[in-house]
């Protein structure tokens, strides 16, 4: 594990259309210790070749695989990862370019394991939308046991302490990011809210996020199963996520 090194792990799945602009956000970072880490899940696009055009950046690795999912294409990557510090990032979503720089020296303020922070979303043509989402300053594991209050794209691991934490493939790609951090949360109990907005989450049509209806039923059995709530703790639970949503996406 190298000190100070942050492991960036970005799936990629027919992502031709905005990977560049991902790749570009990770390039364009004032903390220059990193190492990008691309899975490629099976795509059918040209995702390839445009990553390939970036990779004159030595920082920059690709790892090809079958299509098996972001769950399995993010534990690829996590495998491989070398760094101190573990981040992810989708390959439509955007950081700004004092992400790394700023999340670091506020995880090292804290002594934390774990820090993420605000976050604005944007549109398919990268223009912002609605509110930023503005997150607490600190959670704890029972907070996680209600909601996932870490957006994936900006939370920051330090992998030195407790080791590498992987997704459960067996999630299906469904709430395998809520069941990661609420994993990571637990190792201390505590993770840390930086209110600056660091980074641009993407909505676009086709999203998992734009489609709440589908994801009740999901939500509703992960805290049954994942979480082993009872059917009341549970439905509270489910409905506390629809405000939320509700809140963030009007």
């Amino acid at each position: 594990m190298e000190k100070d090194l942050v492991s960036i792990v970005m799936p990629c799945y027919n992502g031709k259309r905005f990977i560049g602009e991902s790749i570009e956000s990770v390039i364009n970072q004032t903390y220059p210790k990193w190492e990008l880490l691309i899975v490629d899940d099976g795509s059918t696009d040209d995702s390839i070749n445009v990553i390939k055009h970036y990779q004159t950046d030595k920082r920059i690795k690709l790892i090809r695989q079958s299509n098996s999912g972001s769950a399995a294409a993010r534990n690829n990557g996590i495998r491989r990862s070398k760094g101190q510090y573990l981040a992810l990032l989708d390959s439509d979503d955007i950081w700004k370019p004092n992400f790394l720089e700023e999340q670091i020296r506020f995880m090292k303020e804290k002594s934390a394991i774990c820090v993420y922070s605000s976050y604005a979303m944007i549109n398919k043509n990268s223009k912002e939308i609605l509110k930023p989402v503005k997150v607490k300053d600190k959670i704890t594991s029972k907070d996680m046991e209600s909601l996932n209050y870490i957006g994936c794209l900006t939370g920051l691991y330090d992998q030195s302490k407790h080791g590498k934490i992987f997704f459960k493939e067996e999630l299906n790609s469904i709430l395998d990011d809520y069941a990661f951090w609420l994993d990571i949360v637990a190792l201390e109990n505590i993770a840390y809210g930086n209110s600056k907005v660091l980074a641009k989450y993407r909505i676009h049509e086709g999203s998992t996020t734009n489609n709440k209806k589908k994801l009740i039923k999901k939500h509703y059995v992960f805290y049954r199963t994942y979480l082993g709530q009872g059917r009341l703790h549970s439905l509270i639970n489910v409905v506390k996520w629809g405000i939320a949503g509700l809140a963030k996406f009007n």
